[in-house]
């Protein structure tokens, strides 16, 4: 997500800083770069002559030209007018005074309606919310019976209705529409979400059906699902839909996949509406509300540290966590068991590369970002195996890992005695960190700390 974008920034700032003092003339040879930049990721042009001469109004003011440090006073104006650009706050979803809210999915066929539904359903029954499911595209059966396979995955009610005997037609979607309405009436469904149909490009019958659903409905919510990988199409096609229903939000998904993001910097301005999720796996958990501060910190290489601490408080195991920092802080040490289960906890975070680009790109952290698509997750499998490979008695006592031992855990878990070297080494090397951490009064002062560290983290990068 964002990494060509990302990449020219980081060009561009780097020869900020290298200025002595700022002009007006690198200034504007900066932000030439950066307008080439925008274009090249996809975003409107009318999006981008509005941003880069705001930025410009602000960049030429006295307080960046006078002030101690201006090349960082011009990345602050960036941040502030991309932030500003993908909306300053955090969209709120709306719900009824009187249940069930009900969510029109509006979109494209193929843009990841149904998929997303699914998604939305598990999203809001981990916020305490019992959402009910219903496809009124009666047109593709295909269509209701991957909502039905969707909402299997995330445990989440579904609505599937009698549509034999009854022609495909706006009849049977507005029968199907109101019969679910008043379902999660009768079930105590406090959402419905319904999964409307796609067209393969706008056109009047679809829009006629949309605008019937909405007056039949009274929706709370009308989100427009949109392909991100789509680009400017995505854009365009929203402000269609808009200009006729009124949209109160969008998704964006495939957003893992556009290494570009020019229709998240672009729909929201064109259309007025925000972005409310974007889509970042195909996993039914793979959902995320849309932050604009964390997507820019993301964007200018500044990571997104709270939606790591949060993905760990979420996926992490803090009892397990707590009984480990002990175990191997106090003095006891870790055996090899202890190494394999913090493995499976690091793979609860996702893949590497998505925790590594979470990280800034400056400080410490210089340079992981960059190493994040060279990591090969396979490791960890491999690790892993090797580790199951070993007998109890091993993995609680490497010491007695002789030479033919080795041979036999290499051919048990289809890999080399280079790779159960390595493996023991880094266990080796770890196991001695932690005791010196340990010597050193780290562990008492983390276990007088409550080991609070993801709460400690979250008032640090939180607002």
């Amino acid at each position: 997500m964002f990494d060509n974008l990302t990449d020219k920034l980081q060009r561009v700032f780097k020869t900020l800083r290298g200025q002595g003092t700022l002009t007006e003339e690198n200034i504007a040879e900066a932000l030439g770069e950066l307008r080439v930049a925008l274009l090249d990721a996809d975003v409107n042009l009318n999006v981008v002559r509005d941003l880069i001469e705001h930025i410009r109004a602000k960049a030429l003011g006295t307080e960046v030209l006078t002030a101690l440090s201006p090349s960082e006073q011009v990345i602050k104006v960036v941040r502030d007018e991309l932030i500003e650009l993908l909306g300053r706050d955090t969209a709120r979803f709306k719900f009824a005074s009187q249940p069930p809210t009900v969510i029109l999915m509006a979109g494209l066929q193929g843009s990841g309606k149904t998929t997303t539904s699914g998604k939305l359903a598990a999203w809001l029954k981990k916020g305490g919310h019992r959402p009910m499911l219903v496809s009124v595209d009666v047109y593709r059966p295909a269509a209701r019976e991957q909502l039905k396979v969707v909402a299997k995955q995330v445990d989440a009610k579904l609505y599937e209705g009698d549509t034999k005997g009854e022609p495909a037609g706006s009849a049977l979607v507005e029968r199907l529409a109101k019969e679910a309405l008043r379902e999660a009436r009768i079930m105590g469904c406090n959402t419905l979400i319904v999964d409307t149909a796609g067209r393969l490009h706008v056109d009047e019958e679809l829009m006629g059906e949309m605008e019937r659903l909405k007056k039949l409905l009274n929706p709370q919510e009308i989100l427009f699902v949109a392909d991100a990988m789509t680009g400017q199409d995505a854009v365009n096609s929203a402000l269609d839909f808009h200009m006729r229903l009124s949209l109160t939000g969008v998704v964006l998904t495939k957003m893992d996949g556009d290494s570009r993001g020019g229709a998240a910097l672009s729909i929201r301005h064109v259309t007025g509406q925000p972005i409310k999720f974007i889509g970042v796996s195909e996993k039914p958990d793979g959902l995320e509300p849309f932050h604009p501060d964390r997507i820019v910190g993301r964007i200018l290489g500044m990571g997104d540290m709270m939606s790591l601490i949060e993905k760990a408080e979420e996926k992490l195991d803090r009892k397990k966590s707590e009984e480990f920092a002990k175990k191997a802080l106090l003095g006891d040490g870790f055996t090899l068991d202890d190494f394999r289960e913090q493995l499976k906890q690091i793979k609860k975070l996702g893949s590497m590369e998505s925790i590594l680009k979470m990280l800034p790109s400056v400080g410490p952290f210089a340079g992981m970002q960059q190493a994040a698509s060279q990591v090969d997750e396979k490791q960890f499998v491999r690790l892993e195996a090797i580790i199951n490979s070993m007998t109890p008695h091993e993995r609680r006592n490497h010491e007695i890992i002789s030479g033919s031992r080795r041979k036999r855990i290499a051919a048990g878990s289809g890999t080399s005695v280079q790779d159960v070297n390595m493996l023991l080494r880094q266990y080796a090397q770890m196991s001695k960190m932690f005791k010196q951490m340990g010597k050193g009064g780290l562990a008492k002062q983390m276990m007088r700390g409550g080991l609070n560290n993801l709460g400690m983290a979250r008032q640090r990068f939180g607002r």
